[in-house]
């Protein structure tokens, strides 16, 4: 063997070291911090339980004392809410690095999920269009983990059309595996929104309206499926998220071995 050679092969088997290295440590910190949030969501249990039980018995008072009492008791249910929904979409997020995957037809996932919400696109006067190619070749998917993505997915499309409009679902196949697209004909995003949408807590939101965890939970999914998520968007005009899946690896090494 050669000494660039040698060295080359030294410089790899250090960079997978250090990459692996970082792999541990990041598992690590996921999870001691979902063992974290768990240990939070007990006494939140009970702050909640207990607020409700104070609401029940002023909820009938008419004096201005026990009026004031329960709007204060309100508003702190409204943030026990806020940071339960923080803490479920944290869990979520650690736990896209944990999946059970199974060989799917990612067009029958997609069905499942534009069946589960036609009615609720209805109410919200969202027009559904899919375009599903056929004979996509097979996947490797946690269908819960992938589906709740996709869910999230369309829910941001939704909250993006807050008058209506389209939605337009389509699947095909690509040189390295298939290819899901969410067109929207919402509000779109600039430059900077699309640059930080991925990053967990960032948000355009209210601050009561979501935590900034969605997108980011949506991203870990997918690149815990080793694929990738992309948005393309124009302010005004709309959004596109575009899902990228490898094959299935036994049919991506049929495949390549000519069989």
């Amino acid at each position: 063997m050669s000494p660039a050679l040698s060295m080359s092969k030294s410089q790899s088997d250090t960079a997978e070291g250090v990459n692996q290295k970082l792999v541990d440590q990041y598992t690590e910190i996921v999870r001691l911090a979902g063992g974290l949030a768990h240990e939070i969501k007990n006494p939140l249990s009970t702050i909640r339980m207990n607020m409700e039980l104070l609401a029940e018995d002023l909820r009938d008072s008419d004096s201005p004392r026990d009026r004031r009492v329960m709007k204060k008791i309100e508003l702190v249910q409204q943030e026990c809410q806020r940071l339960q929904d923080l803490l479920d979409n944290f869990l979520s997020f650690a736990k896209a690095h944990h999946l059970r995957k199974q060989p799917c037809d990612l067009n029958a996932q997609v069905r499942r999920i534009l069946d589960f919400y036609r009615p609720k696109a209805k109410e919200a006067k969202i027009e559904v269009v899919d375009y599903l190619a056929n004979d996509l070749p097979t996947v490797l998917l946690d269908p819960e983990a992938f589906n709740g993505a996709l869910l999230n997915l369309i829910l941001n499309a939704e909250q993006a059309m807050p008058g209506g409009g389209q939605l337009v679902v389509r699947t095909y196949g690509t040189p390295e595996g298939v290819a899901l697209d969410l067109i929207d004909t919402g509000c779109g995003m600039d430059e900077t929104t699309m640059k930080n949408i991925f990053h967990p807590f960032y948000s355009t939101k209210d601050v009561d309206a979501g935590t900034g965890l969605g997108l980011s939970v949506v991203h870990g999914i997918i690149a815990s499926h080793d694929g990738s998520v992309e948005v393309y968007s124009q302010l005004g005009e709309g959004s596109r998220f575009c899902i990228k899946l490898p094959l299935h690896s036994a049919r991506r090494s049929s495949e390549g071995s000519g069989r």
